[in-house]
């Protein structure tokens, strides 16, 4: 039967005109509008159209068709605008002062109308047609929809057969509808411009580092964090809780990258509260059990939200404070989006048993004038997410982890993946504002992207794997605590001398001659709990053109596992890439370990003695000989020895 047939057999009473609708409608109501995709147009542009209607009050999440209407000074004598999210077709009217925007948090504005915090008189929705039993879908717009209806004295529905019928808590009977307008028109589409160019992709590339297989994801609201989405393409057994389903998930969905195996919270299924996207994804979610629509009082609530193991939230934002205070919803003064979905889902992410959030946003804006790192946040700036939430922060200039650091550390974090031409400005405004040392040397103002090519990992013995980058400036701290985690003999055999100290001053000299060409360090770290340690270290200095000088220090923990072989292996190859020829290595005669792992690469290494108590060997690369898989290896019992042209080591 047809649903128009099966409507007028069992409520025709209810069946009215649009223009009808409205006239049910009391001058000075409370009007309650579903949110973004899923807005009833019909009844928006008849509730317009009705001059009758006087000093209405319109409450709304993300409200796209009214924005027609918002230069019209007979519309805004009429009706006042609340809006809890300014969408993109509405910023012109925010930055006008033509709306009032509620900076509210998604999982909370569900019971600001349940507890007639704010009271609702009418609520405008659109639903699917009704099955046999009568029942009607939300589709697209749950969220803070249901609530909204839920709450409001009297419920006008847009019956629209375009509406997906969707799985989960989306389902009204005809009996809580109070007035049926049926109109069919297609769905407001939200199809985001994927700007695929090179900072969408460094961007990418830096957050694909951070997801491993079988994580679940949140992806916020804006168009980068969609676009990331196709980064993620080669990882397995992703999951997805998110407030927004959007066009980005659907090719990771068909390729079965999304399947929700491994998700601990409703496995199997993706929950969600809301859908903004092309006709092709409303087709997609219509009647398919894989996707479960829930309020946003439920899907952004940060209990539920932990429930989900290993649950990354990722997220966009407008500027980032050299102390980790991010700004989402305005520009100064000027709102420019909301408060969201960005909060909740970043405590839930930190409750989440392995979770953690992601903050992605291009370093610079207004085509690369402006620093979006700052050293303050702009003068009328909300603070959406505190200090003590923020986790990562990702740039295309790379990842920043602010989490459990402190304010030195963080200024340093940050302003290594601001652009190049604003490091140095940064790190004389955090000297002024006493946030580091007034000796600090500014990270290099160089795009270091070669370095990600000198990334690695290696899998140990033990199980344990062990990843390898290049030295940073913000690496100090981790550098300070491994030393002082090292046994004396270690020390003594990396140094040569029983060295106590190893301050700020003796660092800051070992940064300034990282250069990651002439001089090059690499750490190697491995996972303990939620962060990385530092286990080895690696350097060269240059001697000459073509020469340079090695050294290793591998924590005593980790010795004899292979790690300081691996590490000369990636230093000859960055050495080879700028032109050096051989290294030279001073080395306790000892150090019999060591002395094995350079002669085992090395086969004719020439060694003299440079002390009573140490060898002098250099290696030419031409003579290395490549280790045979599953070949044994002897590990340093210490260090590799004093370096001459390293002596900020000492």
């Amino acid at each position: 039967m047809d649903y128009r047939t099966w409507l007028h057999d069992h409520c025709p009473k209810k069946l009215m005109s649009a223009s009808a609708a409205m006239s049910k409608i009391k001058r000075g109501s409370r009007v309650f509008i579903g949110t973004g995709c899923g807005e009833p147009q019909h009844l928006i542009r008849a509730m317009v159209d009705d001059m009758s209607l006087q000093d209405i009050m319109i409450y709304q999440m993300l409200s796209i068709t009214l924005s027609e209407y918002m230069d019209s000074p007979s519309f805004l004598k009429r009706f006042l605008l609340k809006l809890f999210f300014v969408s993109r077709s509405m910023r012109k009217a925010a930055f006008e002062g033509k709306i009032d925007y509620i900076p509210a948090y998604l999982s909370q504005i569900p019971r600001l109308f349940s507890s007639q915090f704010i009271g609702l008189d009418v609520a405008l929705v659109q639903v699917s047609p009704p099955d046999k039993y009568g029942y009607c879908s939300l589709g697209v717009s749950i969220d803070i929809t249901r609530s909204g209806m839920e709450n409001a004295k009297l419920v006008i529905a847009q019956v629209n057969a375009s509406m997906p019928r969707t799985w989960g808590d989306t389902f009204v009977h005809v009996d809580e509808l109070d007035f049926i307008v049926l109109k069919d028109e297609p769905l407001l589409q939200s199809i985001p411009v994927i700007k695929d160019n090179d900072i969408t992709r460094r961007i990418g590339h830096y957050i694909s580092q951070l997801v491993d297989d079988g994580s679940t994801l949140q992806i916020g609201f804006g168009h980068l964090p969609d676009a990331i989405l196709q980064y993620l393409s080669h990882k397995k057994d992703l999951g997805i809780h998110t407030q927004v389903i959007t066009d980005g998930l659907l090719s990771l969905m068909q390729s079965n990258v999304v399947n929700n195996k491994k998700k601990t919270f409703i496995p199997g299924r993706v929950l969600a509260s809301l859908c903004m996207g092309s006709e092709q994804l409303y087709d997609y979610i219509d009647d398919n059990p894989v996707f479960y629509f829930q309020s946003s009082e439920f899907v952004n609530d940060p209990v539920s939200i932990a429930r989900n193991d290993n649950l990354i939230s990722i997220s966009s934002a407008l500027e980032v404070d050299l102390t980790g205070q991010i700004c989402t919803d305005s520009m100064g003064y000027l709102i420019y989006s909301g408060i969201g979905d960005q909060v909740d889902f970043i405590r839930g992410s930190a409750m989440s048993k392995g979770g953690f959030s992601i903050i992605a946003l291009p370093s610079t804006a207004k085509n690369g004038t402006v620093s979006r790192i700052v050293s303050h946040l702009s003068e009328g700036a909300g603070v959406a997410t505190t200090r003590a939430d923020v986790n990562f922060v990702v740039t295309e200039y790379g990842i920043a982890e602010l989490k459990g650091k402190g304010l030195y550390q963080r200024v340093m974090e940050l302003a290594q993946i601001a652009h190049p031409k604003f490091r140095e400005s940064l790190i004389g405004a955090a000297k002024r504002h006493h946030l580091i040392f007034a000796d600090q040397i500014p990270p290099s103002t160089e795009d270091l992207l070669f370095l990600e090519n000198y990334k690695s990992t290696l899998k140990l013995k033990n199980g344990k794997t062990v990843m390898f980058r290049p030295i940073l400036p913000s690496d100090e701290f981790g550098y300070r605590n491994f030393f002082y985690s090292l046994q004396e003999e270690t020390i003594y055999s990396r140094f040569f001398y029983k060295m106590r100290l190893f301050t700020h001053e003796v660092i800051q000299k070992q940064w300034a001659v990282v250069d990651y060409r002439n001089n090059m360090s690499i750490i190697g770290l491995v996972q303990k709990g939620g962060h990385k340690e530092i286990v080895a270290i690696g350097s060269y200095a240059a001697l000459d053109e073509k020469k340079a000088e090695i050294a290793f220090v591998v924590h005593d923990d980790f010795q004899n596992m292979g790690i300081a072989s691996y590490i000369l292996s990636a230093l000859e190859k960055i050495a080879k890439e700028n032109n050096y020829m051989e290294f030279m290595a001073t080395v306790l005669k000892a150090n019999a370990p060591m002395l094995y792992i350079f002669k085992k690469r090395y086969p004719h290494a020439k060694f003299s003695g440079a002390g009573r108590n140490d060898h002098e060997i250099v290696m030419r690369f031409d003579d290395a000989v490549e280790p045979q898989p599953g070949a044994p290896s002897l590990q340093p019992a210490a260090g590799s020895g004093k370096a001459k042209k390293m002596r900020p080591f000492e």
